[in-house]
C-alpha cells in the first residue's frame, strides 16, 4: 500500500481517528498540521481540485480519497497485505 498522506489540525476529533486507524493498522503514513505548516484551505483545494471545507484531507498515494469517513470505507474495501 502506497502511503496514506493526513492533511489535518489540532484538536480535530476525525483527524485523530483517521491517524489511529493509520497507525492500528501499521500503515505507512504521514499527518501534516495544516496550521504548523501555514497550509491554507486555497492551498488545498488547489492539491485536491475542489473546494475545501473540513479536515482531514486524506491522499492514498497521489490519489484523493476525502474525509475520515471516506478514509474508513477505503480501508475496508482495500486489501491490506
Amino acid at each position: 500500500m502506497q502511503r496514506i498522506t493526513i492533511f489535518g489540525r489540532e484538536g480535530c476529533g476525525f483527524c485523530r481517528r483517521a491517524k489511529l486507524l493509520c497507525e492500528d493498522k501499521q500503515l505507512n503514513f504521514n499527518y501534516i498540521d495544516i496550521h504548523t505548516e501555514n497550509i491554507t484551505k486555497a492551498d488545498l483545494e488547489k492539491t485536491i481540485g475542489k473546494p475545501v471545507e473540513t479536515v482531514p484531507q486524506i491522499f492514498h498515494g497521489q490519489d484523493y480519497i476525502g474525509g475520515c469517513q471516506e478514509f474508513e470505507a477505503f480501508l475496508q474495501h482495500t486489501k491490506l497485505n
